[in-house]
Formats: structure tokens, C-alpha cells, sequence
């Protein structure tokens, strides 16, 4: 139906949906600093268009946008480096998954980043003013309600951290 640099507009059948132009897909971080003062998870917030206010994310960004046939694991640790200023000695896949299977055929691949190392102030490139959270984990629950309180979206991929809370 029409084509962007990023996203395709796409219809099947009555069906229309949404996918990623050119064979980009997305890589997903999950980052848990284990330190001396306990256990963190890095977080970024930024602008987000389309829901109109920041919202707060693992760090992410795409795979295959500049390079076709880029490496996951590589786009990986580079999005962590430039969102968080945290270089990964590891990056674990943990497999991939689907975002919204009802209204759009993106998907991505969850990497598990490890030994990490703060190696600049992250924040992304010029113009995306991502900004960098250093949440504990045993208080993230509390964190988000109070983020969304102050009026934050929440990615649904933090209920990967979340879920027990929610359960409790």
C-alpha cells in the first residue's frame, strides 16, 4: 500500500499491517549491571512520535539499516555503546520475538549484555537525546509506577523485568 525508508504499509487479504522496509529488524538489550552496590538494569527514555510524550525502553535500535546482512549481536553491542555509554563483554541471544503480531510483522532479537563496562555518557546519536537510567532492580517496579505517574510511556518489553512483580 506504501512504502517508507523504515516501514512498509501492507495488506492481505481485509488484513493491513505494518513491517520494517528492506529487510531491517530490531535488536533488543536487555542490560543488568551486577556491581558492588547490587543489581541495575540500564534503561534510556526518549521522545517517542508517535504516542507524543518519552517513554521508557531497554535499549534497542536497528539491525541492517545502514549495513544489509549486519550481524544481531554486533548491532547489538553497538545500540548499547551509543544509548548507554556501556560496552557489553557478551551479548547473549535470547531469542526472537514479535512486538504487536496483530497489527505489525516486525520482530526482533532479546540479547542478554554481559560484563559490563561504562565506557562513555551514552545518549545516543546527534538528535535522538536518549537519556540513560541506572535502575535497581529490586525497585524497578516502584521506578516505572513512579515514571508513568509523571506521565512516561512504558515499552511492554520491561515486562520481561516486571512480571513477578505483577503476580506478587
Amino acid at each position: 500500500m506504501w512504502e517508507g525508508r523504515f516501514i512498509t504499509a501492507k495488506r492481505r487479504g481485509r488484513w493491513e499491517y505494518v513491517g520494517r522496509a528492506r529487510g531491517i529488524s530490531a535488536a533488543v538489550i536487555l542490560a543488568i549491571e551486577e556491581a558492588p552496590d547490587g543489581r541495575h538494569v540500564i534503561l534510556v527514555d526518549q521522545y517517542r512520535v508517535p504516542l507524543e510524550r518519552r517513554c521508557i525502553e531497554l535499549p534497542a535500535g536497528l539491525v541492517g539499516d545502514d549495513t544489509a546482512g549486519e550481524d544481531p549481536a554486533l548491532a547489538a553491542a553497538r545500540e548499547l555503546e551509543e544509548e548507554t555509554g556501556y560496552h557489553a563483554g557478551q551479548m547473549v541471544n535470547l531469542g526472537h520475538y514479535w512486538s504487536s503480531p496483530g497489527m505489525v510483522s516486525e520482530s526482533f532479537t532479546l540479547f542478554r549484555a554481559l560484563n559490563l563496562v561504562k565506557v562513555a555518557d551514552g545518549g545516543g546519536v546527534p538528535g535522538e537525546d536518549i537519556r540513560v537510567h541506572r535502575v535497581p532492580l529490586d525497585g524497578l517496579a516502584d521506578w516505572i509506577a513512579a515514571r508513568r505517574d509523571e506521565g512516561y510511556a512504558v515499552d511492554v518489553k520491561l515486562l520481561t523485568l516486571l512480571g513477578p512483580a505483577l503476580i506478587a
